[in-house]
């Protein structure tokens, strides 16, 4: 089973507007939350681990969570608010954010109100503004310090500046949980908003160097890298019509996380082996899956069914 930590909220779309009237759209997300259902969806048992509010819009992600198949035992109730993010698409799809969350519920998860794991939990995943946001970003590094050794630990920084502005609080967190983490997946947006022209072999390097096996950059179009310490991989993006990019690095990441599981090498150990063939088919794989997300409005994650085996994945 995976366990996935962090942030949940609702998206809210800016649509149309009138004179009088702005139209909005609300759709449960967060970056954490999709990524949970992602692998649900992928067919990988999964439990979610946040603060959920008791207020209608909290009853709401956790319907939403059970309906997918995603395990809300473990998630505490607070009442305290649900965090909004406002989106607005430009005429390409991408998404600009604005967050109202201060004092939600996914923010208030402490070091003193985390769960012990059951043994059939194989791999955590953290990730997004819930590392960078107290008392839960303590919570989370703590987990992860605690149980890194007995499971893979899967992190994405998804930086959001909306939420926490700083960049020097970011840079030390990402620094930190990538040497703590042994799956590392960050895009190509967020490593030179943190880091500048930063050469992003030597920086990887320096997370494989910290303690991650394996440290992916994706590059929405231009697809994606991934290294080790021995070998490094290169897959182009499946070409698609693009709706909006909402969603397209959860599905990634899910989505490796799930190739992963299916191909038995959930294990830091196993991604320390990989060789060259068996990464990039990793990474064609996860390319395959956000690219049919990116093909459909919001955080739509694909099903099992929707993608090929994985040693069926074919070549660019």
């Amino acid at each position: 089973m995976f366990l996935v930590c962090g942030e949940a909220l609702f998206d809210v779309f800016i649509g149309s507007e009138t004179e009088t009237a702005l139209h909005l759209d609300a759709r449960p997300g967060g970056s954490p939350f999709n990524v949970a259902i992602g692998l649900a969806r992928l067919g990988q048992p999964v439990a979610f681990l946040s603060g959920l509010a008791r207020d209608m819009l909290g009853e709401r992600l956790v319907r939403t969570l059970q309906r997918e198949g995603v395990d809300t035992r473990a998630c505490p109730l607070f009442d305290a608010p649900t965090t909004l993010g406002m989106v607005e698409l430009d005429h390409e799809g991408v998404p600009r954010y604005a967050f109202y969350g201060n004092g939600a519920a996914d923010r208030l998860l402490s070091p003193e109100g985390l769960p012990e794991l059951e043994p059939g939990v194989r791999a955590i995943h953290v990730g997004s503004y819930a590392t960078v946001v107290e008392p839960v970003a303590s919570a989370l590094e703590t987990l992860v310090r605690r149980e890194r050794a007995a499971r893979l630990v899967a992190y994405d920084p998804n930086v959001r500046l909306n939420v926490e502005p700083a960049l020097e609080r970011w840079r030390a967190t990402v620094d930190r949980l990538a040497g703590l983490a042994h799956l590392v997946k960050i895009s190509d947006e967020d490593l030179h908003l943190l880091y500048g022209a930063v050469d992003e072999a030597a920086l990887t390097g320096r997370w494989l160097a910290a303690g991650a096996e394996l440290v992916v950059v994706t590059r929405g179009a231009r697809g994606a890298t991934g290294w080790t310490r021995c070998i490094r991989a290169d897959v182009p993006a499946p070409v698609v019509r693009t709706v909006d990019t909402v969603g397209a690095g959860d599905t990634f990441q899910a989505a490796m996380l799930a190739h992963l599981a299916e191909t038995g090498r959930l294990a830091p150990a196993a991604l320390r082996a990989m060789d060259e063939p068996a990464l990039a088919g990793l990474l064609r794989f996860a390319a395959s899956a956000a690219a049919l997300t990116c093909s459909r409005r919001g955080a739509d994650m694909p099903r099992r069914a929707e993608l090929p085996p994985p040693e069926a994945v074919p070549l660019p």
